[in-house]
Order: C-alpha cells, then structure tokens, then sequence
C-alpha cells in the first residue's frame, strides 16, 4: 500500500469512530472500479430512501452495522483474514474466483465469521461452492450500468468522435476497455487472466478480412499495445481514465466490443457496451453467460478460442442487419440492469435480511 492509500486508510479510521449509520462499504482505494461500483450503489440506496451509509477504506472504529467489504482485497490478506468488531454483520463480494489464489485457504474459517458472501455471477457461485463455501450463504445479484452515462450514440456523433480520433473511414472500430497489464506501470507483462494475448491474435486473424481499427481504455496496456504495433493493426490508446463518465463517451464509437477474459467476476464492460447499442462478443466468463443470449442480444465463445472469437466477430462485421439487431436487443436487455434495480436487489436481499 502506498503512503498516499495509507493516510486515506487513517483518515477514513477517524471518520468511521464518528460514523453511526447502518452500512459502512469497504473499499480497497478510492479510484478504481470497485469503488465505483459502490458509489453506484449507494447513490441508489439514496434514492430508494436508505441514507444510513457511508464508503470506507478502513474497517477500524466500525460497530453495530453492516460491514460490507467490496472485493476480496478488502477482506483477504497474504496471512490471514480482516476481523472486525463482533456487534457488526460481514457481508464479501467475491467477484471471481482464482483456484490458484494462495489466500483461498483462510475462506473455510473465514466464513465462519461472514453473515453472507456475494457475487456478481452464477459461475462464481459454483466455484465458490465447489471449493467449500456454504451454498446458503452465497447471493447472486449482478453488476449494474447507468443509463443515462451509457446510452446509443445520437445521428452523427459516432462519425463525430471517428473524427476526432483520427480513425480512418471505414475502418470498424474494435473495443478493449480494461486493464490487462500487471502493475500500474507501462504494463508490458501480459495479465493473463484478461486474456490480451487472446485479443491480440483475434485482432490479428480479423485485420486479414476486415479493415480494423482498436481503441483502447485503460491503463497499463503495454502488451496489446506493443503487440498490435508488432503486426501493424492499427490503433488508438486513450489511457486510463479516472471518471466513468469519460469511459461512456468512447463506446460510441465502437462497431464491436470484445471481451476476450479467461476469469472475470463482471466485467463492467458487458452491459456498458450492451446499454450503448455495440454488438458483443464474449468468452464464457463472469457475467456473460447470465446475460447473454447468444446470437440474440450478443455471441458467446469458449474461453481461449481465438478462431470462434473470430468467426463471431466476422458475422457481426458482415452483417449490418445482425449488427443493428444484436444492438436493439443488446440495449432492451441493459434496461433490466439500471442501478436503480441492482440497488434495491442489494437491499431486498442482503442488508435487510440480516
């Protein structure tokens, strides 16, 4: 942890000794996806009228509430488990599980001590069951998207931002909005579990018949990157951008969004490119197979298939009739995710059952 985490941390420790809501939500720093998925949430316990609650990066001082940790970050560490205050409940979100993860072997006493444990995905729950966890304790409630932030693209504005990006015409513009770098750096090391190297040779086999282009989000993309320079497919790095909001704008420009992950516990970028009207193709990962119909509101493929990533891909470029039905449907099916309704799921189903 860095000093700059490590005085937010103490500061948020002060704070908490003062705080006498009903909901604290432990995040593991205050500018990453985590967090704003928390700041999603509670914006959405606001308006259904549950105000009790606070974001934290600290569980110290915390007593008689609901303490939600919001990753495995959060609640796991290298040597053993947070503890926390007996006169509060725990709840852990447990995006995705990693068998190979060396902290999985304190979860067995661990849940011992957790009231229930979340996850975004029905993929995460069987694993989470195959390893031990009790059945009973587990939620499934998935992600959410704002619709208002992620939205189709109005008449001219996807040429627009083509535009400005200097993307030349005709060109279909491929998404990849996440980080697959390890590290915070330049990110040359590949983050396999993301699958970029999956990307890049789907990327490579795709440029042969179609005239691709890549935008890329995120930071510490240096792999993709330095791979896609190396066979001359052209591309743009937008960076890491710390709002989402400023995320919002670039799927507007996007024909097709892929998610080439070998474990995810969401990712995000499922239902923002379905809520934008961009066709989807996606591994059998995280929240993909709860939400994806396949061949109806996007594609599905097997886990490090590069040529069915392809063959999916190809289909939605060939196809402009396809393309505007997957992005229709893509768009209905966004509206069952609004944070409005995944807030409330949150408190029908967890916190006002403890």
């Amino acid at each position: 942890m860095n000093l700059q985490n490590k005085i937010i941390q103490g500061v948020d420790g002060v704070k908490n000794l003062f705080f006498s809501g009903k909901l604290s939500y432990v995040v593991e720093n205050k500018t990453w996806v985590v967090n704003e998925v928390a700041l999603s949430l509670l914006e959405g316990f606001k308006r259904a009228g549950f105000k009790e609650t606070q974001i934290t990066t600290s569980r110290f001082g915390l007593r008689n509430q609901v303490v939600h940790f919001g990753s495995v970050n959060t609640f796991l560490k290298n040597n053993d488990f947070v503890r926390v205050h007996p006169s509060n409940k725990v709840i852990l979100t447990w995006f995705h599980f990693v068998p190979t993860d060396p902290r999985n072997k304190y979860i067995q006493e661990a849940q011992k001590t957790i009231s229930l444990l979340h996850t975004s995905c029905s993929l995460t729950k069987n694993e989470l069951i195959k390893f031990g966890v009790q059945e009973e304790k587990i939620k499934v409630i998935p992600l959410g998207v704002d619709l208002a932030l992620f939205k189709p693209a109005l008449k001219g504005e996807k040429e627009a931002l083509k535009k400005e990006l200097s993307i030349p015409l005709g060109s279909f513009v491929v998404g990849s909005f996440q980080k697959d770098g390890v590290g915070w750096n330049e990110g040359l090391e590949p983050k396999l579990i993301k699958g970029p190297d999956v990307f890049v040779e789907a990327m490579a086999k795709l440029a042969k018949a179609f005239p691709i282009f890549v935008l890329l989000v995120g930071p510490a993309r240096g792999y993709v990157k330095r791979e896609l320079a190396k066979r001359g497919i052209p591309f743009f790095n937008v960076g890491f951008l710390k709002e989402v909001r400023d995320v919002a704008k670039y799927y507007q420009a996007l024909d097709l969004y892929i998610v080439s992950s070998r474990i995810e516990g969401g990712p995000q970028s499922i239902l923002e490119s379905l809520a934008s009207n961009v066709p989807l193709v996606s591994t059998k990962v995280g929240m993909a197979e709860d939400v994806i119909r396949n061949g109806e509101n996007g594609f599905l493929t097997e886990i490090e298939n590069v040529e069915e990533i392809v063959q999916k891909a190809s289909e939605v470029l060939s196809n402009k009739v396809l393309r505007s039905r997957l992005a229709l449907e893509g768009r209905k099916t966004a509206l069952e995710y609004s944070w409005d309704k995944i807030a409330q799921r949150y408190l029908n189903e967890l916190y006002l059952n403890l």
